[in-house]
């Protein structure tokens, strides 16, 4: 008898070590909107589930039983989208197997190559933020830059940036210089990414101003504008989601030289907005805290501070490169949202820019200040301002009502 229990007990736990039951996730949505959109599970939790060995592989399925892509991000989430209806929910098994080759819809890196740009991009928007060797250079860039895209889902910055530099190219156009100078310039603007080749360009000014959604600090009731980043880390480069930590060189807040920013942005495929998350180390009391976008003329503006968002129609740079719409949204209730112009000196020291709107919070010491910015181009799928007005009023919406995810 005692042998029958022990060979008992050994089967029992046999089974308990070989679990292959899938893992059903359920995911709610509760609000009366469609929404599709990335929702995370924690890879220890699905490894803890299914017992997995460190080298197994898993599949994430839809209720149909059709595969679906899935990344695993530095901090051990699986991600994957996630479609649900309006106050509805949709079932999705994590099991064990070997998932289907997929194409990055999300990817960046620097390109010490052009002034150590930091650029990003996912099927829909493209944007990078400026590195220290234009710092050093003396330009003046604080904000975050645009790269626009249509027609393609496909990564289009490796091609744009490869064009721009193009060295030989360069060389043979101060040539034709010489003899024709028609002919040089079309060979220039045929490599130019400020310019529509059929798939997206840069066309977007930022200059010394807070560009399409930087945050910056309040000090004295001046904004503290952040120069170029100092040092990086890639900590997710796709295929559904890119992730750059970015550190800054020290600011002086309040007499303070020693005020660190660091930012931890975050794309996900699918989305026009980046989530941003700003600290500061070094900070001793709590400050004003501006979400900007920059004003080049009295386009459209809209700011609803209740309902967490704010958007600008941005006229672009050159002839006939569409409009860009610009917006922010806040996870949390922010204190005020308004234009903010330039007095005529201002406007010589920022580029000319009329000003900018600001979303105006406080940065508490040691926290996380927490937002997103983006855009969309009129070339593109955002066709009007209502299109992306109606965008970003759901878009703040889903994000102070976040999905629900369960383990079943």
């Amino acid at each position: 008898m005692k042998n029958l229990c022990l060979s008992y007990i050994t089967v029992c736990m046999l089974l308990a070590c070989t679990n292959n039951q899938p893992m059903t996730v359920t995911v709610s949505n509760p609000l009366d909107i469609d929404r599709s959109e990335m929702v995370e599970v924690s890879m220890d939790e699905i490894s803890n589930w299914l017992k997995l060995a460190d080298t197994a592989q898993i599949v994430v399925l839809d209720a149909e039983g059709t595969e679906i892509p899935y990344q695993i991000t530095y901090d051990d989430k699986v991600i994957f989208p996630a479609t649900v209806v309006a106050k509805g929910t949709s079932t999705y098994t994590i099991q064990e197997g070997v998932p289907q080759p997929l194409e990055a819809k999300t990817c960046g890196r620097q390109y010490p190559e052009r002034l150590d740009d930091m650029a990003w991009e996912n099927d829909l928007v493209g944007f990078r933020a400026y590195g220290p060797a234009l710092q050093i250079s003396g330009e003046r860039g604080f904000g975050y830059d645009l790269f626009l895209k249509r027609n393609t889902s496909e990564p289009i910055l490796e091609d744009l940036y490869t064009k721009e530099l193009d060295k030989e190219a360069r060389a043979r156009a101060a040539e034709l210089r010489k003899t024709d100078p028609q002919a040089a310039s079309e060979l220039l603007q045929s490599i130019s990414y400020h310019i529509d080749h059929g798939y997206g360009m840069d066309c977007y000014a930022v200059g010394p101003t807070l560009g399409a959604g930087t945050a910056a600090l309040i000090d004295n009731g001046e904004i503290v504008y952040p120069w170029c980043y100092k040092d990086f880390e890639v900590l997710d480069n796709g295929p559904l989601r890119f992730t750059v930590k970015l550190e800054f060189n020290p600011l002086t807040i309040m007499g303070d030289s020693n005020v660190i920013e660091t930012r931890v942005i975050t794309l996900d495929a699918g989305s026009h907005l980046n989530r941003t998350a700003v600290s500061y180390t070094g900070l001793q009391e709590s400050l004003p805290i501006v979400t900007g976008i920059v004003l080049h003329d009295d386009g459209a503006v809209k700011t609803d501070a209740a309902n967490g968002y704010m958007t600008y129609v941005d006229p672009t740079t050159g002839t006939d490169n569409g409009k860009v719409f610009v917006g922010a949204a806040f996870p949390t209730d922010i204190k005020e949202a308004k234009v903010v112009k330039y007095t005529n000196d201002e406007k010589e020291q920022h580029g000319n820019a009329e000003g900018h709107i600001l979303a105006i919070s406080n940065y508490e010491p040691n926290a996380n200040y927490v937002y997103y910015w983006g855009f969309g181009w009129d070339r593109a799928d955002i066709k009007d301002i209502n299109a992306w007005n109606n965008y970003m009023a759901n878009f703040a919406q889903k994000i102070r009502n976040p999905l629900t995810v369960s383990i079943n």
